[in-house]
């Protein structure tokens, strides 16, 4: 009989989820308090699930170092205004997109023609440059930030690939999750380039960021137990 552990961190997780949601609303200090808790609780509910399913191990490690990067650019964006800690979330936000695009992508992308490859280069050059043009970020962020929206860009793109090439639930999953984050940091750039922030933006931001990586890790897992 299975030992279900990984039931433990995921109650944790949907509290301090619940608490962070409404810190968002109602106390700032209290969001701050509880984020850099969520995704260390996703990442241990993801080896306790693991383990107890008997899933592949081989892709596990990608996983759960995207969670982990994640969690380093939640505490490092706590005080986004320094500029040194805004550049280091950042990198991790981006090594964390490059742990997910290695494990999803190694399926979606198998065996993509030339032509496909230089249409999807197209597509999303004129995305990303959409998206920049719109936000008005220029200077010195320019070059890093477009860095940035490739690989958030790519993230979907890897879901949509799988979803067109390979079908099955699993990769409308992690296509929505990449959908979600690329939203989610959408709104922060739009709030932070263009300040139309409104009431409710930090709990638009938090709950679709947090959905995007609960899809992102379940999409992972669904995958690494077809390798069982």
């Amino acid at each position: 009989m299975k030992n279900k552990l990984w039931y433990i961190p995921a109650a944790f997780f949907v509290a301090a989820a619940i608490a962070n949601l409404c810190g968002c609303v109602f106390s700032e200090d209290m969001a701050s308090a509880v984020k850099p808790a969520l995704l260390p609780l996703v990442a241990l509910t993801t080896v306790c699930f693991a383990f107890d399913k008997q899933v592949s191990l081989k892709g596990l490690g990608l996983l759960v170092a995207a969670q982990l990067l994640g969690c380093a650019g939640d505490i490092l964006l706590i005080h986004s205004g320094e500029f040194l800690l805004f550049a280091g979330g950042m990198v991790a936000f981006l090594l964390g997109h490059v742990c997910y695009l290695c494990l999803f992508g190694k399926y979606s992308w198998k065996g993509m023609k030339a032509w496909q490859w230089a249409v999807s280069i197209v597509v999303m050059a004129c995305l990303i440059f959409g998206l920049i043009k719109v936000i008005g970020i220029n200077g010195a962020l320019l070059a890093p930030m477009a860095v940035y929206a490739c690989g958030l860009v790519l993230l979907p793109f890897a879901g949509l690939c799988g979803v067109i090439r390979l079908k099955g639930c699993t990769w409308w999953i992690i296509f929505c999750g990449g959908l979600l984050f690329l939203f989610s940091d959408s709104m922060i750039a739009v709030s932070t380039f263009m300040k139309p922030s409104f009431a409710g933006m930090h709990l638009v931001v938090m709950s679709t960021y947090l959905s995007a990586q609960v899809l992102l890790a379940i999409g992972a897992i669904r995958l690494l137990q077809s390798e069982a």
